[in-house]
């Protein structure tokens, strides 16, 4: 249980990893309050986690709206009195479209989540962790923004400014004890790609099978392992790792 007793704010805890996280992180031994816009998603989630054994508070959180994020960040210290960590999740997804006719104001919208969203809950748990000697920051990036893919554009360019949000933070924080990290995903098993394969029709099955022999390891990474490298970058273990950028996608893209 290497996040024994640790309190954990997950943002953007909607279908997929972002519900992974909650899930591995609870089963880890942190007491995790669950956020994300939708009431429903992470109510159901909250009565898992409990039913469960785990220690959890479910508080609805737009990051657009800096107000919401102050409040996640109190909530959690009224509940623990501390928060240990925090992983920014949240996210909108632009419609898939080459930059030269992308929608701007879906791109403004994307970024204003991704990557405006980390900072204002980076300032949210700051205090907090500055106050209390240290706490682990984890943003959660894509290999969008390693590997460019046509209509994946806008998407992979708030990520990249998340990317560089977490190497400043990393620098910025030097000497309070925060730690600042990344983790890219990459293609991950799980209920969204379900979908996007579903969307496929017929050529669904046969594209999934395509794409799993491309991954050097083999298969498509379920979201709940990939979540395993967050529960590292959040814990102990990782003490003396910030601004770092881990890749998380078997071998898909290898870094130099």
């Amino acid at each position: 249980m290497i996040l024994k007793d640790k309190v954990i704010i997950i943002t953007g805890a909607g279908p997929g990893m972002g519900q992974a996280m909650c899930r591995g992180a609870a089963m880890e031994g942190a007491k995790v309050a669950i956020s994300a816009r939708s009431t429903e998603f992470i109510e159901k989630l909250h009565d898992e986690i409990t039913a469960n054994g785990g220690d959890v508070i479910a508080i609805p959180t737009d990051v657009s709206d800096t107000a919401q994020c102050q409040n996640l960040a109190k909530a959690t210290l009224d509940k623990w009195g501390r928060i240990d960590g925090l992983v920014h999740s949240a996210y909108f997804h632009p419609d898939w479209a080459n930059l030269d006719v992308a929608s701007v104001d879906q791109l403004a919208q994307a970024f204003d989540v991704i990557a405006l969203g980390g900072l204002r809950m980076a300032q949210a748990v700051i205090p907090a962790m500055k106050e209390q000697g240290g706490g682990s920051i984890v943003n959660i990036s894509t290999l969008a923004s390693r590997k460019p893919m046509p209509g994946e554009g806008g998407y992979a360019m708030c990520k990249a400014a998340l990317n560089q949000l977490s190497r400043q933070l990393a620098i910025e924080l030097g000497g309070t004890g925060i730690r600042a990290n990344t983790a890219l995903m990459g293609w991950m098993d799980g209920v969204p790609l379900d979908g996007f394969f579903a969307s496929m029709g017929e050529e669904g099955a046969a594209y999934r099978k395509q794409r799993a022999s491309e991954v050097p390891v083999g298969h498509i990474p379920p979201d709940k392992d990939c979540a395993k490298a967050v529960y590292f970058l959040l814990s102990d273990y990782a003490s003396e790792v910030t601004g770092a950028a881990l890749d998380v996608n078997g071998g898909d893209w290898v870094a130099p």
